[in-house]
């Protein structure tokens, strides 16, 4: 590895950030903090690097003091961890200042945590990414000797998917019937295909993310994990895409699995769908009220961006909608915060600290469909008293005053996802 190259490399970064476009994300990290930013393939962490630069620069960081490399780079591929010192010897070797690390995809680099760990212990300040095991939450204090923070990075918001596009909105947007004919319209592409940030310029958006989701399986799961049964890994997800929104045993799926003529144990889908959430493409949640032996078997599944998981349905819209609402709530809420509930009576989403349940129904045109999303409600809050019962619909907007006392907000998801949590 030689130093002249990691110069440019950290020259290149010098010239060419500054001048990227940038939407600012909403970003709060402790000022002098060291932070790890994990999420799935292309959800927009490198942006959180590239966001952070161009902060610090404002704030009156010299860029002299900016080393960015990003270790998918080809020139970069033969590099070892023992090599990684050569970064901070090249920069050395051309500026006195102290620099600011950024480091994008540096799992790629075994043995790369030592490096890391180094660094915080001489007090430069790093901002790492990656989207492996390595990179997860629960791993990062053991990894890096709780010298860094974990910052979650998800695809864009909706909110953040309309502020991208330059649509801005007002706290009175929704008395005006042409900025409500602009957010819906934007909604149905951002329901149908994610919010992928790189997505948006995007014609053939299907394509791109048959891509992804090819770049996902084979460097994320297949390569890290050394799996060697491909069929039944596709399979496995398949199968966990058709099942979104249903309490789901392993066994079922491996059942489903051996039905197409691919063995595959309940171990190997319970190791499947853990591989699946190393690499930030799916997420579970479990039933409140389960047993502890239920609580790891039977689980709800959700996949971390609704362009992924269209790829698998077939025009099941009521599917996409609670998978949907499943992102926005992740990303609001943390495991210990939100839940599912099933002993007696099924309700979608339950966040316990808040007293609050959501509901998700894409229509209410039915009798039936409305007596059963109330009669959920009405018999949770005789468990657990309630403080709000939201229903989460397509189109449809009302309230319901239900003779027991308890008033069921209907609101449609657009609507939802720009005004909750409030």
């Amino acid at each position: 590895m030689v130093k002249e190259m990691l110069v440019n490399i950290i020259r290149e970064g010098q010239d060419i950030i500054p001048e990227i476009s940038l939407y600012d994300r909403p970003n709060e990290l402790e000022e002098k903090g060291n932070y790890v930013f994990v999420g799935v393939r292309q959800c927009g962490k490198s942006y959180m690097l590239y966001q952070q630069i161009q902060q610090m620069l404002k704030k009156g960081c010299d860029i002299r003091q900016i080393v960015y490399v990003n270790f998918d780079d080809e020139r970069l591929q033969m590099m070892k961890s023992e090599e990684l010192d050569l970064i901070l010897q090249a920069y050395s070797s051309v500026y006195e200042e102290k620099p600011v690390f950024f480091f994008d995809e540096i799992q790629n680099i075994d043995g790369w945590e030592h490096f890391a760990r180094r660094l915080a212990n001489q007090k430069y300040q790093v901002f790492i990414t990656g989207s492996n095991a390595k990179m997860l939450g629960r791993d990062i204090a053991t990894t890096l000797g709780g010298r860094y923070w974990t910052k979650d990075v998800y695809p864009f918001t909706f909110k953040e998917f309309l502020e991208s596009r330059d649509v801005k909105l007002d706290k009175v947007w929704y008395n005006s019937q042409k900025k409500r004919a602009v957010v819906e319209r934007a909604f149905n592409e951002y329901f149908y295909f994610g919010g992928f940030p790189e997505i948006r310029n995007v014609v053939a958006k299907r394509l791109w993310l048959n891509e992804l989701y090819n770049k996902i399986f084979f460097a994320d799961l297949v390569v890290r994990n050394k799996i060697r049964n491909e069929a039944a890994l596709r399979l496995t997800m398949r199968r966990l895409a058709e099942c979104v929104g249903q309490p789901t045993a392993y066994n079922r799926i491996s059942n489903m699995v051996k039905s197409a003529g691919v063995n595959c144990q309940p171990n190997t889908v319970m190791d499947f769908v853990r591989f699946m959430r190393d690499a930030c493409m799916v997420f579970s949640l479990t039933n409140y009220i389960a047993k502890f032996s239920e609580r790891e078997t039977i689980k709800k599944h959700y996949f971390v961006d609704n362009g992924l998981l269209n790829i698998f349905l077939n025009n099941n819209d009521s599917v996409l909608l609670e998978n949907l609402c499943a992102i926005h709530l992740r990303q609001n809420y943390s495991d210990e915060q939100l839940y599912y509930y099933n002993k007696n009576v099924e309700v979608d989403f339950y966040l316990p600290e808040e007293k609050t349940a959501i509901q998700v129904c894409y229509s209410l045109s039915d009798i039936k469909t409305v007596e059963r999303e109330i009669n959920a409600m009405v018999k949770l809050h005789d468990f657990e008293p309630l403080r709000r019962a939201l229903i989460i619909t397509r189109d449809e907007e009302k309230t319901i005053q239900h003779n027991s006392g308890l008033t069921i907000e209907v609101v449609p998801v657009w609507k939802w996802l720009l005004e909750y949590p409030d």
